[in-house]
């Protein structure tokens, strides 16, 4: 018994001590959980704080990414020094001349048809015109009893010229036989003149070619009755005659291209009996003048056709190369805002817009012409939003250079 009571002695004050040793680890434990649960949940917040700001910077660069709306934009193209202009043209003879009579009668012969290539002075066609022949006959009758009365009065006169001398006539019977004979010549020059005027139109019975040339039309034939184109009738002209050797274009060139139109300059012809061939003509003259009703300006252009290949009243495609202004620029038509302050286009500088004001051209279909405010090095926005203002910014996601077709 005394031994057990001694141990229990000697083990009570370590057990006290034991515990109090226990008692002072459980807190330091506890403490350095608490510190490693402080911290994660710092961090947990810290790097859920910073996701959020991350997400939220991200979603304002977003957000002001999606309020700069994208554009393309496209370089002006500077126009080419001369540009190509395609009008209609009337292709005409250089010589055209209705062939008419100058007397009236019925036609007897003709001698050339239509197509044929005939010369100067060659007899087309032949008249009857009994009316002018008896006309002549009975005139060349007056003159001639008129020269037997002027011999007679001649007679007369040189004998009472030649009696006066010897007193035997009076100086009042000289002066009638002078007079007589006066008269007499005056006869004859009127019956004369008369003579020649009957023998010319005589001679307008026979139709001649006034120039070497291609008839065209024939309007008359054997026995049909001819009025003189002198008369108040109705008046037809028996054939048409043209000289095709050299042939004139007339063209209408417009107000704006009036300016560029100098003579001189070349011309090609198409044709569409000719596909695929340009045929070279010259401007030789124009009008200088513009007509008021189609405000256009009418210039000729002469074209060599020796042969005859090109024929006369065709329609021809002119194409002329007209000097274009040294400032003009081409622009696509899907560039161009209209408003009502008048048409303009969006500019792109410093990642802003600036509407421009610009005066339009003249309109190729796809493009179109602009005469001024447009510099070479403007990106101009193509296909712009009609809710598009002057310093709203915008961001360029693609650029067309000049020359490009896209």
């Amino acid at each position: 018994m005394l031994p057990q009571a001694e141990d229990k002695s000697r083990t009570g004050p370590q057990a006290v001590q034991s515990d109090n040793v226990g008692a002072g680890k459980l807190p330091l434990r506890l403490l350095l959980i608490l510190g490693i649960a402080l911290i994660a949940l710092v961090a947990v917040f810290v790097l859920g704080v910073w996701s959020r700001v991350r997400a939220r910077t991200a979603l304002s660069a977003e957000t002001a990414q999606v309020a700069r709306p994208a554009v393309s934009v496209v370089l002006p193209k500077r126009t080419a020094p001369a540009q190509e202009i395609i009008l209609p043209g009337n292709v005409q003879p250089f010589i055209t001349s209705p062939i008419y009579s100058r007397t009236n009668g019925y036609l007897r012969k003709w001698y050339f048809d239509i197509g044929t290539h005939v010369k100067q002075g060659q007899l087309l066609a032949v008249i009857d015109a009994p009316e002018v022949d008896q006309q002549l006959a009975q005139s060349l009758s007056n003159l001639n009893t008129a020269k037997a009365n002027l011999a007679l009065a001649e007679t007369t006169k040189n004998r009472y010229q030649g009696l006066l001398k010897d007193n035997a006539v009076s100086q009042q019977d000289v002066d009638n036989t002078v007079g007589a004979y006066n008269a007499n010549q005056a006869t004859v020059e009127a019956n004369q003149a008369n003579v020649k005027q009957l023998q010319a139109l005589q001679s307008f019975e026979k139709i001649y070619a006034p120039f070497d040339g291609v008839i065209t039309v024939r309007n008359t034939d054997i026995g049909d009755l001819i009025n003189s184109g002198s008369s108040g009738g109705v008046k037809t002209d028996l054939f048409h005659i043209v000289q095709p050797g050299t042939l004139r274009v007339y063209v209408n060139v417009p107000e704006e291209y009036s300016q560029g139109v100098k003579t001189g300059i070349s011309a090609d012809l198409s044709l569409a009996e000719f596909p695929g061939r340009k045929i070279q003509g010259k401007l030789v003259r124009t009008a200088d003048a513009i007509n008021m009703t189609t405000r256009t300006l009418l210039i000729e252009i002469d074209v060599n056709n020796p042969a005859g290949t090109l024929l006369t009243g065709s329609y021809a495609e002119v194409h002329l190369a007209v000097p274009a202004q040294a400032s003009t620029y081409l622009l696509p038509v899907n560039t161009l805002i209209f408003r009502s302050e008048g048409l303009r286009v969006g500019i792109v500088k410093d990642g802003k817009v600036v509407l421009s004001t610009v005066t339009p051209g003249h309109d190729f279909g796809n493009e179109i012409e602009i005469v001024s405010g447009l510099k070479p090095d403007d990106r101009v926005i193509v296909n712009p939003p009609d809710s598009l203002v002057s310093g709203q910014e915008v961001q360029i996601v693609q650029a067309t250079l000049p020359g490009d077709t896209k």
